[in-house]
């Protein structure tokens, strides 16, 4: 940390334990100002819509219902079921709660959260996993109800959401257990709250003593995430929810005396955010692919009420939600599936639907709808509550000019976010040359550099693991980052990266690219990971994937000095069987081989490896929700020899139409004779697939074939 940066958080410290972690509650006078206006008199205001619904209204309801029918019935049985204080979280099975609701309990793993001060709650290494109980607590589920009573005229939904809020009021008192650890649930939560309250305008239910606790929370939550917001290292996609919370808040209460200094602060901090955390190709800063989407989501939710409320938002808002749009379509493409990158908890910024995560392409979908501008050719995404409630009331359109670099057939090239697509008829591939994460911790990076991914008719053949876990199983968490699982080189069994804990990086692996030829095929970059060895390392990695050839050839290039113990791993998707072939492995799907992968080592001597499901080493396993994973195969190439070496991998992709007669007309090796030699400098692979015999120099920059 800088000398700015601990004298922050030194005084920060100072100030809770003088408050003892207690949060002031505006008085009513400092809330309403002075004179004689009242409770009742607000909620009057209130329910006459002075400042107008910030989303839910009843003739849009009805529009909704009419539209989209199966979503709604699907709405309204997810609002039943919390009805009966059923919840369900990540990968775990679903719980039914008592009633009142014990908010600081997980029946999961039978933990009590204690009742004390929420900075005295140490999360990391408290009774349990905070995750859950957080997730609880950010009251996602209310706005199902308020949205169920609209789309069904039926009050209980009303009398149930109100008396859930009641009871989380009454036992969450601000800066008190659990639910209050940290600014940033306060303001995701407050935006649930705030919808709620827009969907319950004209309730019977919503009686003046539960307006004026409801708004008493709020503007704690508001002066707490605009005053102990995250700065510096941590200043990453929390600092968005903490500033989109007040900022919804304030847009549905502009009746409250401080209602116009939330907005004006957090509207124009969330603009400055927007550039920062979205980069200028589009991609998210924080290499995290979830928390891109969570993030966008954030700042479509805030843009959405602006528009709703004065015809307009600031355009670097909106700018920056049509960047990542532009990224975001550009890495998923018309039918691959989608990629897994960095961290990813499932978290939503906001639960208008009842879908138990958010894919990207229904991300897209609701971007789509707010800026209702859509692009000829855009991505096909699916039609979703949430997007129906933040249309666009008129079209909202962008015209800005971003860093990514595309072709026709679909390649393209973030320079900022540094990630490569390469596309060729059914095949594609990711390569990630991009930094390991946002600001100095880096807290959802994974060490990860020059990681590929293959898509193949699209279907993953081999990706990134996914997450695993955050604080429940701290040896998932530790392999599920760590260079071994993915899909690079890993040199003498450590991390590209040097840790600090479950979320910080301490040193960072530094990317440079050397080429990038789109139309030709070829991704060149290098990382400076493995330098500070005692006998430093450096790994460059050549793609050469042209439109022209059914293979790809990648080469692993390692120099520098000492004699290394490198694997180059290859972690294929859950679904795929894997099988020795020669000097190298076959993948099946189904019985039907679908990829062949050859390594070649100068130098040396190859060795082939292969983990499935392992709990000692916690390699061998894909998650794709947090907290579960299954097992999936991860083959990989090991070599032990002095610097400098190569690594040739060619890896074969077969189309699964070839079955059912892909078991006799495939020999048992399709990649045959694969060599790889170097001398002075240049670089020569020699290889036979079924498309006949394949020479490639390489010198420097510049490539025979």
């Amino acid at each position: 940390m800088s000398a700015p940066e601990v004298v922050w958080r030194l005084r920060g410290v100072g100030r809770t334990y003088r408050s003892g972690g207690r949060y002031g509650v505006p008085t009513d006078s400092e809330l309403l100002g002075s004179g004689h206006r009242t409770w009742s008199d607000a909620l009057s205001a209130f329910r006459e819509g002075a400042g107008g619904a910030l989303l839910f209204g009843k003739t849009r309801a009805e529009e909704i219902a009419d539209r989209l029918p199966l979503q709604v019935e699907a709405l309204i049985r997810a609002a039943e079921r919390t009805c009966e204080n059923r919840f369900e979280f990540f990968a775990d099975p679903e719980v039914r709660l008592d009633t009142p609701i014990d908010w600081w309990s997980d029946p999961l793993r039978g933990v009590q959260w204690p009742s004390k001060p929420a900075h005295r709650i140490d999360h990391r290494r408290g009774p349990g996993d905070p995750k859950w109980i957080w997730e609880l607590n950010r009251l996602q589920h209310l706005p199902w109800l308020a949205s169920a009573r609209m789309f069904t005229g039926e009050e209980r939904f009303a009398t149930v959401a109100l008396s859930q809020l009641d009871s989380w009021i009454v036992r969450n008192p601000p800066g008190w257990g659990i639910a209050w650890r940290g600014a940033f649930e306060a303001g995701i939560r407050s935006i649930s709250v705030a919808l709620t309250l827009d969907g319950l305008r004209d309730s019977p239910a919503l009686t003046e003593a539960r307006f004026a606790r409801a708004v008493r929370m709020l503007a704690a939550g508001a002066e707490r995430c605009l005053q102990d917001r995250s700065r510096f290292s941590s200043a990453n996609n929390h600092l968005v929810g903490e500033l989109a919370g007040p900022a919804i808040v304030a847009l549905l209460l502009p009746e409250l005396r401080h209602a116009a200094r939330w907005e004006a602060d957090a509207v124009a901090a969330l603009a400055v955010e927007a550039d920062r955390q979205i980069l200028p190709d589009g991609a998210g800063a924080e290499q995290a692919l979830g928390y891109q989407v969570f993030v966008v989501e954030l700042l479509t939710v805030v843009a959405a009420v602006l528009f709703r409320r004065y015809g307009h938002a600031p355009d670097r808002l909106t700018a920056a939600i049509f960047r990542s749009r532009e990224y975001l379509e550009a890495v998923i493409g018309e039918c691959d599936p989608e990629p897994h990158y960095g961290d990813d908890d499932q978290g939503f910024a906001v639960r208008l639907g009842p879908e138990p995560r958010r894919t990207v392409r229904e991300h897209l979908g609701i971007v789509d709808a707010f800026l209702a501008d859509r692009p000829a050719g855009a991505v096909e995404s699916p039609e979703s509550l949430t997007a129906a409630w933040l249309s666009s009331a008129r079209p909202v359109k962008v015209r800005e000019q971003i860093t990514l670099r595309t072709t026709a057939a679909g390649s393209a090239f973030a320079p900022d976010g540094g990630m490569a697509v390469l596309r060729s008829g059914p095949r594609t591939i990711l390569m990630d040359v991009g930094a390991l994460g946002y600001l100095s911790i880096a807290a959802h990076g994974h060490s990860d550099a020059l990681a590929m991914s293959l898509n193949f008719a699209g279907e993953s053949l081999i990706g990134d693991p996914g997450t695993g876990s955050y604080y429940r199983n701290p040896e998932w968490r530790e392999a599920h980052r760590s260079t071994r699982a993915h899909a690079t080189a890993c040199v003498d069994g450590l991390d590209q990266s040097v840790r600090g804990g479950p979320f910080l990086w301490m040193r960072h692996a530094q990317v440079r690219v050397r080429e990038i030829d789109l139309l030709g095929g070829i991704v060149d970059a290098e990382h400076d990971g493995y330098r500070r060895l005692p006998a430093p390392v450096v790994h460059r990695r050549r793609v050469m994937a042209p439109p022209t050839l059914k293979s790809v050839l990648v080469l692993d290039l390692f120099t520098g000095r000492g004699r290394h113990d490198v694997h180059v791993s290859w972690p294929m998707a859950p679904d795929l069987e894997v099988e020795p072939a020669g000097a190298g492995h076959r993948a099946r799907r189904r019985g039907v081989p679908v990829l062949e992968l050859a390594y070649a080592v100068s130098g040396g001597v190859v060795t082939t490896e292969a983990v499935r499901g392992d709990d000692d080493s916690a390699l061998g396993w894909w998650s794709r929700e947090l907290e579960h994973r299954v097992p999936a195969w991860a083959p990989s190439v090991r070599c032990h020899a002095d610097l400098p070496f190569v690594c040739a991998t060619v890896l074969l992709p077969f189309p699964e139409s070839r079955a059912p007669g892909a078991h006799a007309v495939l020999p048992a090796r399709s990649i045959a004779d694969l060599r790889v030699d170097v001398e002075e400098g240049r670089v020569q692979v020699e290889w036979i697939d079924l498309d006949g015999p394949h020479r490639v120099a390489f010198e420097m920059d510049r490539v025979r074939t």
